[in-house]
C-alpha cells in the first residue's frame, strides 16, 4: 500500500513539473522592454543638511561671461524654510554621450517646519562647464527631472 501511494506522489510530482515552461520563448522575449539606459554620473557629496529638492517644475540654462554657464530652475519643496540653495554638477567618468550634463538641485533643510508645499527657485552658475561637449542639462530632484537644451546658436 505505501509503494502505490509512492508512486502516485511521484506520477502527480512529474506531471506538475511537466506543465512547468521554464524556457522562455521568442514571442516572450520580443515582448519585454529594453532596460532603461544607466545612468553613468554619481552625485557630489553634499554638505550635512542639504538634500535635493522635492520636485522640479522648469529649468532654463543660457551661457553667460566667458567660461560660465547660468542655470535656473524652479519647483517645490516639502516645508517652508528651505535656504542656501544650488546646483552641484554630478562627475561623470566620461562626457555623456548625448550631451546632456546632470545637475543636483539641492537645498538646506529647515531643522523642523510643518508639511506645506513651498515653491523654490534656484539661480546659479556652472564656472567653468564643459563648453565642447555641452548640448543640455539635466536637473534632478527626488521626485523627477527637467531637461534643459542649450539655446540654437
Amino acid at each position: 500500500m505505501r509503494s502505490v501511494i509512492l508512486a502516485a506522489g511521484l506520477f502527480a510530482a512529474a506531471l506538475g513539473l511537466s506543465a512547468c515552461d521554464s524556457s522562455k520563448t521568442a514571442d516572450t522575449a520580443a515582448a519585454t522592454p529594453p532596460p532603461a539606459p544607466k545612468d553613468t554620473a554619481r552625485s557630489q557629496q553634499m554638505y550635512q543638511g542639504q538634500e535635493l529638492v522635492q520636485k522640479l517644475d522648469s529649468a532654463t540654462i543660457k551661457v553667460g561671461k566667458a567660461g560660465t554657464l547660468d542655470m535656473q530652475a524652479k519647483g517645490g519643496v516639502g516645508m517652508a524654510g528651505y535656504k542656501n540653495a544650488t546646483f552641484l554638477p554630478r562627475i561623470n567618468g566620461y562626457p555623456p554621450t548625448d550631451g546632456i550634463y546632470d545637475v543636483d538641485v539641492v537645498a538646506d533643510k529647515p531643522a523642523s517646519g510643518a508639511a506645506k508645499d513651498t515653491p523654490i527657485e534656484v539661480k546659479g552658475d556652472w564656472t567653468p562647464y564643459p563648453s565642447d561637449h555641452l548640448k543640455g542639462v539635466k536637473f534632478m530632484s527626488k521626485t523627477n527631472s527637467v531637461v534643459a537644451m542649450l539655446p540654437a546658436g
